[in-house]
């Protein structure tokens, strides 16, 4: 008995040294198992950032893609009405050639006759009135200024005449008489009287258009001129003025 019980003794310690050696066996057997699973896992992880990168790559392509394709249809929209419109463009060039052709004797009469009419008409703002015409008479000649535009600054010039049969006007200007020239204010009234006050207010005239001249009137006639150039200047409320005038059809 006590032998069995020294045996048993001897091998216990044994058995512990075996149980502990296959503990750490399967300790270590496990801890290489589980670097294996984290590499796997790691690895895992970085294919699924890499799909995930390439599908957000493949949805931004797709809808570059997308864009693209409108966009190109829209240029070949653009570029089929560009066409048309070019070939728009020449049809009117040749359609205007001939106009032009057309409307240049008659803008040439329309500007001679402005010439006419301020030679004609009461002297007032002379030497504007026929830069004016000048001016057109200069673009009439370029070869740069399409025909609807000459066209259409003339037009503005006989308004602007047209204007003047309407308005109640006062400006400064020289005044030539008697082979004098002085500075005087003017009173415009329509086309029907053109009348004139020194700037001292010690002399009034009118232009009479049967002398074609100018002539000086009695001093009663002051107080009226003072008055409408109160008006044209918005300085007074409009008022009946009592003032020489030509009857209708007089010319100069």
């Amino acid at each position: 008995m006590r032998v069995s019980l020294r045996v048993l003794a001897l091998l216990i310690p044994l058995g512990i040294a075996c149980s502990a050696s296959a503990i750490e066996d399967s300790l270590s057997t496990q801890m290489k198992a589980d670097d294996k699973a984290k590499e796997s896992q790691q690895r895992i992880d970085a294919l699924s950032d890499e799909i995930a990168n390439d599908l957000q790559r493949f949805r931004a392509s797709s809808q570059r893609l997308e864009s693209l394709s409108i966009y190109n249809a829209q240029l070949r929209r653009l570029i089929a009405s560009q066409e048309g419109e070019v070939a728009s463009l020449k049809r009117q060039t040749q359609e205007i050639d001939g106009i032009e052709t057309g409307a240049l004797p008659l803008m040439i009469e329309m500007t001679a006759m402005l010439d006419e009419v301020i030679a004609l008409d009461v002297p007032f703002l002379v030497p504007e009135r026929e830069e004016r015409v000048a001016k057109l008479k200069e673009l009439i000649d370029r070869a740069d200024v399409t025909a609807g535009e000459k066209f259409r600054r003339i037009m503005e010039a006989y308004l602007v005449e047209l204007d003047f049969g309407r308005t109640i006007e006062a400006y400064r200007g020289e005044l030539n008489m008697n082979s004098t020239v002085r500075n005087v204010d003017f009173l415009r009234i329509g086309r029907i009287g053109l009348y004139y006050q020194t700037l001292d207010g010690a002399e009034s005239g009118r232009w009479n258009p049967k002398k074609g001249a100018y002539e000086v009137l009695d001093s009663g006639a002051r107080g009226q001129i003072q008055t409408g150039l109160r008006i044209a200047r918005k300085q007074a409320p409009p008022v009946l003025l009592s003032l020489p005038v030509e009857a209708p059809g007089a010319a100069r």
